[in-house]
Formats: C-alpha cells, structure tokens, sequence
C-alpha cells in the first residue's frame, strides 16, 4: 500500500503542491497540541500529578503513578502531537489530518499505565515540550529530539531525586518521537543513562521518511522533498540531515526493545531496520506488527498484546 499511495493521489496544480509543502513545513514550525482527555482514575490508578524541568529548565507536566512494594519505575513518553494520554484522532481537528492515512482512531495510553501497574511498575510518565500541558519552548518547533532530548534527561534527573524514587530499578518506554528524544540524549549525554536498565522503544523513525510519506499520500509528485527540507529548514532551522535517528542509534548502550508496524503507510521497513541494526549492543529486538497500514496501531499493540514488552522490562529490571 505505501508503495501505490502516490498513484492513486489526485493530481495538483502548482498551487496546491505549494500549500501541501508549506503546511507540512508549518507543522514543524509550530506543533499542534493535542488535549489531555483521560486521567489514571478512569482505570482505578491512583495518581499524582508532578512538574519538573527538563534539562534546560523548561516547565514538564506529567503524572506518577505508584505501584506499593515494587522498587521498579518505568519512565514513559509520547509521539509528536500526542499527550501523555494518547490522541483524539476520532475527533476534529485531529481525524481530518491523520484519518486519510488510515490513523482516524482514537489512542488511549491510560491502559498501557494500567498494565504496568498491575505487573509491578511504577510509572512515571510526561508531556514532552509544546505538548499536552509542558511548557512552549524553542519557538514551538517539533525538532525530532534535537531539543526534546533534553526533557528525556530532565525525566532521570526527576526520578533520581525523588526519595521514593531515587534508588528504584529504571526502564524506560519512550515512543516515536519520544524514542527519537531518547537516543538523542543517548548521543548527547551517555553518563545520563548509567543505572538505566532498558528500554522499549515503538516506532522510531527518520523524519524524511514519513516527510516523504506524507507528500506521496497528499498527491505531490516525486522529487519534492528537497523543497520541503529547504522549507522546514527555514521554519525550524534544522534540516531533515540534522534528524537523522540512523545515525544517533549508533550511540544505544541499553538493552532495546522495538516494535513497529510492517506496512505502516507512513513510513517503510528498512528505515526501522536501519535503526535497528545500527544499534551497537547484543541485547536487543525488534518485532514486527502484521496485519495493518496503520501507524496508531502499532502504538495500541502494547495494550493488546502487552507480553513480548512486559517480559524485556521482566528481563532487565528483575
């Protein structure tokens, strides 16, 4: 299917090539926030709601939930345009924008903290920068883990100083761009992650690629990616070579867990494998999600088929 979205596209005028263009290049330039619709509560989880900063001190909003007796904390992040209760995408403005590709559902991450509870984890999870209720920060700008990186690092700090946290066995679940921000800050700040003990990491991926998804499936012909680079470039000033996860994966030291939907319309298998493969350590996997084109699904899989995660962390942090 992603190989014949772009046959089947409309045709465009010029015109409509350039509105397509700038409005992705927008969408890096300003990220759309999606709303925080679901609390711990509504799965029985008692919570409380914390703030910390990130690495450069921007303002993080986020939840802890604790799981009495256990000395184990799982940290866990977002996708961009997320919150860290999911995505509205069965509601407007949010269906318009990712139902054409297949997304038009709603991702409730509230069960996935459910299921780390009831397996014995605390779970401290958070919005990263201009999401849900953190702080606006560089502009607004989506960076892809240039700048968000640093909220991955301010969420160690945070662990580590909190008393009831501070000598707990730590995994990390960081998604999509919140796994990119993940080996960013692998590549920036190594020492970070002494003391981590793994992490599972659902769908990473390089930003051209799904740029270049994304275009195909908005009917905008082949060979319109270097316009769109030179255009988020301009919006953000940083260019899709200065995104490239491939490369920062080189830099993994932890235990690694991916898993990534096989034909997701929105990206392709070789550039998961890549980042796969360029991870340096002997412990790790990647699994792969049959049966679907669509993206959301692979961040559902872990509240529906929760056991080939739940035995890495079983694994890494007995």
């Amino acid at each position: 299917m992603p190989e014949e979205a772009d046959s089947t596209a409309p045709t465009l005028t010029e015109e409509q090539i350039d509105h397509v263009l700038q409005a992705l290049a927008d969408g890096y330039g300003q990220q759309a926030r999606s709303p925080i619709l679901h609390v711990p509560s509504e799965r029985g989880l008692h919570y409380e709601e914390v703030t910390f900063p990130s690495a450069d001190g921007v303002p993080l909003e986020g939840w802890y939930i604790p799981a009495p007796g256990s000395d184990r904390l799982v940290i866990a992040n977002h996708p961009r345009g997320f919150s860290r209760s999911g995505m509205p995408s069965h509601l407007e403005p949010w269906k318009s924008v990712w139902g054409p590709s297949g997304n038009g559902f709603e991702v409730d991450f509230i069960s996935d903290y459910k299921i780390l509870h009831d397996a014995g984890y605390n779970v401290l999870t958070y919005d990263l920068r201009n999401h849900g209720h953190s702080g606006a920060a560089n502009g607004g700008i989506v960076s892809s883990g240039v700048f968000e990186y640093r909220d991955v690092l301010g969420s160690l700090t945070y662990a580590r100083a909190r008393k009831d946290t501070q000598n707990m066995t730590k995994g990390l679940f960081s998604r999509c761009l919140g796994s990119n921000a993940t080996i960013y800050a692998m590549t920036k700040n190594p020492r970070a992650f002494d003391g981590v003990r793994c992490l599972v990491a659902p769908q990473p991926l390089t930003p051209q690629v799904i740029a270049e998804k994304l275009l195909a499936l908005s009917g905008v012909p082949d060979g319109r990616i270097d316009d769109l680079d030179q255009r988020v470039l301009l919006r953000t000033s940083i260019d899709f070579a200065a995104r490239d996860v491939r490369q920062w994966a080189k830099s993994v030291r932890v235990p690694t867990f991916l898993y990534q939907v096989y034909d997701d319309v929105l990206t392709k298998p070789d550039d998961v494998q890549t980042i796969y493969d360029n991870i340096p350590v002997a412990e790790k996997a990647l699994h792969w999600i049959h049966g679907t084109t669509a993206r959301w699904d692979g961040y559902l899989e872990f509240q529906r088929r929760p056991e080939p995660m739940l035995q890495w962390f079983a694994k890494y942090m007995s």
